[in-house]
């Protein structure tokens, strides 16, 4: 009986090729109005640190490193947490918006006069100076399978869409450059507001019906883009959800 050939050696290319879905802890920004939350629901992601960029955690449970007042307290953070052992399993920034403005133009306007700022340059510099912090931030992910969440504060901008007239919409308030480095580089970007509740009161005589918007208090994360936001996701999310821990611990590949 003749003895069946081996099956020669997949080639060292095919060999290092990664097959099938890979769970890496997720990137995520949240970002919406003062007071809805997102400090909140970051803090109860497992075991936190916080990377502050602004006061605000005095009524926060939590443990963070100092506030950083420059870009180098915050590179510093980030080393600290590849190399030294620890056991915090999710990294906050909070917030994103504070950290690029004040803090990276800052480092950028001590590095560069207005002439070598010109022509919009000093955007540039700022939106590298931004991409090798999210740098660091993505090596907590593959090197120390950590979480990352970003805190943002929302603005209302005009929005250039070339298939209709511009409109206005709530995205992260930074920089247009950050903001498309930020939006690129998340796994998620959810929306944090208000549920919103449209009533309509009857007309009377002549006056015509009035039409206004309430809120039961209820409050919503939102993961797919609509004209009134911006918003995004890798995963299979639905439009939206409660703003709970438990409700994003369903739908993200959260570490634990």
């Amino acid at each position: 009986m003749a003895k069946s050939e081996a099956k020669p050696a997949a080639p060292e290319w095919q060999a290092a090729l990664r097959v099938g879905k890979q769970k890496v802890p997720p990137r995520i920004c949240i970002y919406g109005g003062h007071g809805i939350g997102k400090s909140t629901i970051a803090s109860q992601f497992p075991r936190p640190i916080f990377i502050s960029t602004e006061d605000g955690l005095n009524s926060l449970d939590v443990t963070s490193f100092p506030r950083a007042t420059t870009v180098a307290d915050v590179v510093s953070n980030i080393k600290t947490l590849i190399k030294e052992e620890h056991d915090f399993k999710t990294v906050v920034v909070d917030s994103v918006d504070w950290l690029i403005e004040p803090l990276i133009v800052e480092s950028v306007n001590s590095q560069y006069d207005e002439k070598a700022q010109a022509y919009g340059k000093g955007s540039m510099y700022i939106a590298e100076e931004f991409r090798e912090i999210l740098q660091g931030l993505e090596a907590l992910t593959t090197k120390r399978g950590m979480n990352v969440v970003l805190i943002a504060h929302s603005a209302v901008v005009k929005f250039e869409d070339p298939r209709t007239d511009p409109y206005d919409r709530y995205q992260p308030k930074l920089p247009k450059a950050c903001n498309a480095l930020l939006q690129e580089w998340v796994d998620v970007l959810a929306f944090a507001a208000f549920k919103v509740i449209i009533k309509k009161s009857e007309a009377k005589g002549f006056d015509t019906a009035k039409v206004r918007g309430t809120t039961n208090g209820e409050r919503l994360l939102h993961f797919v883009e609509s004209p009134a936001y911006a918003a995004k996701n890798r995963y299979s999310c639905p439009d939206d959800i409660e703003m709970t821990i438990e409700n994003l611990a369903k739908l993200l590949p959260i570490a634990n």
